[in-house]
């Protein structure tokens, strides 16, 4: 919505002025509207990285960083978190309501029965390297689905873009169990649809033909809590990929491949899998008093992982939720790993330690959240993939919202061009 109030730009140099209006929205703070800025003064903006640029009008998520506040579409997370389930919440996030029952058992039996892939799709795999990472299969995999599921692909279709949300939803825990069976060797599973969604993907992942799997629901139900925390985060480095890719009008699959590559990186989804790299490198719970030590030297560039957050400055709203959630788990499956038993005593020392209060480096949801899925049995190199099953309910939601938002147009960032002024080609034989 506009805002009545107007912020006046002046550049002192040629004295050319812009009057720029306030966009507010429901919550957070007015964002001036810069559209007319070239056309007045001649000049662009400049923000590297865009931490203080909004591109986009959304009513998905809200962040308040400095307040630890997370709503989806409204409802705080830690009610979702206490009452809900990743389906539902993935309901919420695509269609902007909390489903009565009868929705929610379409949506559902919709999701639960586009859960196969096509059986094409797991000649793709064998043409994967054994030993190639699974985000790498996964974006690949994700991406192959527009050459089998062409016949749904207008995007300008709404039906087209539901029955995109769904199956994406639906196969994400399908390929994602695939990427990581093959990589050891083993035959996929097909997804049984008598089993609820997290359910059935920790039996793709684990079962094997020879043998029933046993499952704690504890497991379960630490699997659905992660997939809810990470549902969708705001405008963050995956989210605007997807927007931007979606932007050009490519379809869904390729969108959220897109998405899926942004969220490998380490400083984004691959954060968990860097704190359990960083626990195997100290060890053994003795050497966590020097690895805290390090951490407080500010002339050792060690930095411990999984502590503080960039835009929760104070606290992470997830993150008590899913300490709770992460002892209980330890509790229930009397896990006997060392590095776990790092982990806690680094827990300890950050919420006790002075120099960690006074900073807010407290433990965080990459911290925790790689900790669960090492008790879950789940691998380092999983995790990020993990990340992703639950993060494509967001992808989706956000890529349909901005083809059902007017006035979207292509992404097209400028840049300060620091390169060669124009200058005349010179022959081979002369320079």
């Amino acid at each position: 919505m506009s805002d009545p109030k107007t912020v006046k730009l002046v550049d002192e140099s040629s004295h050319k002025s812009s009057e720029l209006p306030l966009v507010s929205g429901t919550l957070g703070a007015a964002c001036i509207d810069i559209g007319t800025l070239y056309k007045d003064t001649g000049h662009f903006t400049y923000d590297p990285g865009f931490g203080s640029t909004a591109s986009t009008r959304s009513a998905i998520t809200y962040i308040d960083g400095d307040k630890g506040v997370l709503l989806y579409r409204g409802y705080p997370i830690e009610q979702l978190a206490e009452k809900s389930s990743f389906l539902e919440v993935a309901y919420l996030l695509l269609n902007g309501e909390l489903p009565k029952a009868a929705e929610f058992d379409t949506f559902e039996h919709d999701i639960t029965h586009h859960t196969m892939m096509h059986e094409a799709q797991k000649n793709f795999f064998q043409g994967f390297h054994h030993d190639a990472h699974p985000m790498a299969m996964l974006a690949a995999a994700v991406a192959s689905l527009s050459a089998f599921y062409h016949d749904k692909l207008d995007v300008e279709d709404p039906a087209d873009r539901k029955m995109a949300a769904i199956r994406l939803i639906a196969k994400m825990p399908t390929i994602a169990a695939a990427c990581y069976r093959y990589t050891i060797g083993w035959p996929v599973r097909y997804p049984r649809n008598n089993l609820e969604y997290v359910t059935r993907f920790l039996h793709m992942m684990f079962e094997v033909p020879s043998e029933p799997l046993q499952m704690n629901p504890v497991a379960a139900k630490a699997l659905d809590l992660l997939f809810i925390l990470h549902a969708d985060h705001e405008q963050n480095a995956s989210t605007s990929t997807v927007r931007l890719v979606g932007s050009t009008g490519a379809n869904p699959y390729a969108s959220i491949a897109a998405g899926i590559t942004a969220l490998w990186g380490p400083a984004h989804g691959g954060a968990n899998e860097a704190v359990l790299k960083q626990l195997e490198e100290i060890g053994t719970p003795d050497n966590v008093e020097s690895a805290i030590l390090r951490a407080k030297d500010k002339n050792d560039s060690f930095r411990l992982m999984g502590f503080g957050h960039r835009v929760y400055k104070n606290f992470d709203p997830r993150a008590k939720i899913i300490r709770e959630m992460c002892h209980k788990v330890l509790d229930e499956l009397g896990v006997n790993d060392p590095m776990l038993d790092v982990a806690m005593k680094l827990e300890e020392a950050a919420l006790k330690d002075e120099y960690f209060v006074e900073r807010k480096l407290y433990p965080n949801v990459d911290f925790y959240s790689g900790i669960i899925y090492k008790a879950l049995g789940i691998p380092t190199e999983m995790f990020t993939v993990m990340f992703a099953i639950a993060r494509t309910a967001g992808w989706i939601a956000h890529w349909i919202e901005q083809h059902e938002t007017p006035g979207s147009r292509i992404g097209r960032p400028r840049q300060v061009y620091t390169g060669a002024d124009v200058r005349d080609y010179v022959p081979a034989g002369k320079r």
